[in-house]
C-alpha cells in the first residue's frame, strides 16, 4: 500500500528531478562556465577602467553563463559517440544517457536562446561576439577542427579567448588594445592547456578516432609545441604593461605565475610525465592570471 499510495512515488519523482538536475549541471560543464566568466568579467574590468555597472555586469555574466552552458551540453551530445570510448567522460556520458538527448538538446537551445536575447539588451557586438563564440564551438570547432585536425586546438581556442572581448563590448560597444592583448594570451594558452590534457588521455584519444596531436605527431613533438605556446605567454602577458593597460605590479606578478607555470610543465610534463598536475597547473596559471588583470584594474592602478 505504501508504494500505491503516493508517498513514495512522489519520494521518487522528487530524487528523479534533482538526479536530472544534477545530470544537466555536469554537461553544462560548469568548471569551463566559470572560467568563461572569470574572462568575461576581466574584460568588462578593463574596459570599464574599474567596476562595471551593475546592470551591465548582471546582462553580461547572464548571457555567458547561458551561453557557455548551452554551447557546453550541444558539445556533450555532438560528441557523445567519440565520449563513449574515452573513460575520463564515462560521467558525461551516464548525464546524458540520464537527460535523455532529446531534453538535453531541448535545454541546451534554450540557454543559448535565451542568452542570445539578453545580449540583445546590450549592443550589438555584444550579441554577434556572443553568437560567434557558439557557432565557433559547437560547429567549427566540435564537428570540424577537433574531428580532422592534429593542430584544431591552436583555431580551437578562440571561442574560449572571445568572453575577454564579449566582456568588453558588454562595457564600451568596442574592443581596446588591453582587450585584444588578453584574447591573444587566452588564444595562446589554450593549446598547450589542451595538449597536456591529450597527453594524459592519448589512448583514450586514439581509440576515439580523434586526431590530437598526441596521436598525430608523438608525445615528444607534443611536449616541445606545449613549452613553445608556454614560452610565448610571457612576452604576451608583459605586453599589457608595455602598452600601457596594466601597472608593473602586474607585469612582476605575471613574470612569477610564468616561471611557476614553466617549471611545472617542465617537471610534472617532461620529467616525470604526470601530465594531470600539469595541466592543472594551467588551469590555476590562467585563473590567477586573470584575477590579477582584475585586481591590478581595479586597486592598483
Amino acid at each position: 500500500m505504501a508504494a500505491i499510495d503516493g508517498t513514495y512515488v512522489g519520494r521518487d519523482t522528487a530524487a528523479g528531478t534533482t538526479d536530472r538536475i544534477f545530470a544537466l549541471v555536469r554537461l553544462a560543464k560548469p568548471g569551463i562556465v566559470a572560467a568563461v566568466l572569470l574572462a568575461g568579467y576581466a574584460g568588462m574590468v578593463t574596459a570599464a577602467r574599474g567596476f562595471p555597472e551593475p546592470r551591465t555586469a548582471a546582462l553580461c555574466l547572464a548571457s555567458l553563463l547561458l551561453a557557455a552552458a548551452g554551447a557546453a551540453m550541444l558539445n556533450c551530445i555532438l560528441d557523445l559517440p567519440l565520449d563513449r570510448n574515452m573513460g575520463r567522460l564515462l560521467a558525461r556520458v551516464k548525464a546524458l544517457d540520464a537527460v535523455g538527448t532529446r531534453p538535453a538538446l531541448r535545454t541546451a537551445g534554450a540557454c543559448i536562446f535565451a542568452a542570445l536575447f539578453v545580449a540583445l539588451a546590450l549592443n550589438r557586438l555584444f550579441f554577434l561576439l556572443v553568437l560567434a563564440a557558439v557557432i565557433f564551438y559547437t560547429v567549427i570547432y566540435t564537428l570540424i577542427l577537433k574531428r580532422r585536425f592534429a593542430w584544431g586546438a591552436i583555431p580551437g581556442g578562440i571561442p574560449g579567448a572571445l568572453p575577454v572581448l564579449i566582456g568588453q563590448a558588454a562595457v564600451t560597444g568596442t574592443c581596446d588594445t588591453a582587450g585584444v592583448i588578453l584574447f591573444a594570451i587566452i588564444l595562446l594558452w589554450q593549446p598547450p592547456h589542451f595538449w597536456l590534457l591529450a597527453l594524459r588521455c592519448r589512448d583514450e584519444y586514439r581509440a576515439a578516432g580523434v586526431p590530437v596531436l598526441p596521436v598525430a605527431r608523438g608525445e615528444s613533438h607534443t611536449k616541445v609545441m606545449s613549452l613553445a605556446f608556454t614560452g610565448a605567454l610571457l612576452p604576451a602577458t608583459l605586453a599589457l604593461t608595455l602598452a600601457g593597460c596594466s601597472s608593473p605590479w602586474f607585469a612582476a606578478v605575471a613574470a612569477a605565475l610564468w616561471v611557476w607555470f614553466l617549471a611545472a610543465c617542465c617537471r610534472h610534463a617532461v620529467a616525470t610525465r604526470r601530465f594531470e598536475r600539469a595541466f592543472r597547473a594551467s588551469v590555476v596559471y590562467l585563473a590567477l592570471l586573470l584575477l590579477a588583470v582584475i585586481l591590478d584594474t581595479v586597486i592598483v592602478r
